[in-house]
């Protein structure tokens, strides 16, 4: 192969790999987890704009959540616990880019019991504006509760989240992002 040939061929093939970069195709799930299945079409497009699906409903008009599972570290009870304030809240979160402006950003630190219910929040961070928001986010920490059992976790049984709020009042926890 002569010297432009070599050169042509590698830019053909750096090429290549750029514009695979650029792909938005499925990628390959982390290590120790699996893929779900694809959900019906159906399914996905019950859900308009990024909102979450919404689970089945108690009789006391609550969202019905599965019991938590145990955790073992600090960072497995704040993913739990971001993934139960979705679920238990599906009509006040949203899912998908966080928008550049956000309208409030109170941020939260929950206190558990051993069984991993509510024992104290305090808040660490009022927002300047929607001062509403921190109640909002209070009211829906109580709801998601409880966040699982946390004997075998060293003490303080705490941890901090950041309710990232949209204009239509909607949280993210900061976890999720």
């Amino acid at each position: 192969m002569n010297k432009r040939g070599g050169r042509g061929l590698w830019s053909c093939l750096g090429l290549g790999l750029v514009l695979a970069g650029c792909s938005s195709g499925p990628s390959a799930p982390p290590a120790g987890e699996t893929a779900a299945p694809a959900a019906p079409a159906a399914a996905a497009t019950a859900e308009p704009h990024g909102k979450a699906p919404a689970p089945p409903v108690a009789k006391n008009g609550t969202a019905a959540l599965a019991p938590p599972k145990p955790v073992r570290t600090h960072d497995e009870l704040r993913k739990q616990a971001a993934l139960r304030l979705v679920e238990a809240n599906p009509d006040r979160t949203y899912m998908g880019e966080v928008p550049a402006v956000l309208l409030a950003i109170p941020v939260l630190e929950i206190e558990l019991r051993q069984d991993g219910s509510v024992k104290n929040i305090h808040v660490l961070r009022k927002p300047g504006q929607a001062l509403d928001t921190v109640q909002l986010a209070i009211d829906a920490v109580h709801r998601a509760a409880p966040f699982g059992n946390v004997a075998r976790l060293p003490q303080p049984w705490k941890f901090n989240e950041v309710f990232l709020f949209n204009d239509q009042r909607r949280f993210k926890p900061r976890t999720l992002d």
